[in-house]
């Protein structure tokens, strides 16, 4: 059974900061492009931030200079460290494994109050 546990949204004041991480199980992570999507209120879901098992790495303008990607394959797990949040970056964040088919997770709050 695949599974991707989000973690680490919650509760931040403009400017602030948050790290957002996503453990995949059930299938062999290092082969699989992992991302993480936002989807806020009255809007559809937006890629965020892309990591491919080469760790080639594409992100949104928006988050440009403010949020870095990461992976640990010897954790099975992929990183969204969030800088300098703004209340525009409020939504909820889901992660995502692709390789054959895509997975994902149930998703991580992250509000940001201004």
């Amino acid at each position: 059974q695949v599974r991707l546990v989000e973690s680490g949204g919650g509760l931040v004041q403009t400017g602030g900061s948050l790290k957002l991480s996503c453990v995949l199980s059930g299938i062999k992570f290092s082969l699989n492009d992992m991302a993480w999507y936002r989807q806020a209120r009255g809007h559809e879901r937006e890629v965020v931030a892309t990591i491919s098992p080469e760790e080639v790495i594409y992100y949104t303008d928006s988050v440009k200079g403010r949020f870095t990607i990461s992976r640990d394959n010897g954790k099975s797990t992929v990183y969204l460290q969030m800088n300098d949040l703004k209340p525009d970056d409020t939504g909820v964040y889901y992660c995502s494994a692709r390789w054959s088919k895509i997975y994902w997770g149930q998703g991580t709050q992250v509000t940001v109050s201004s």
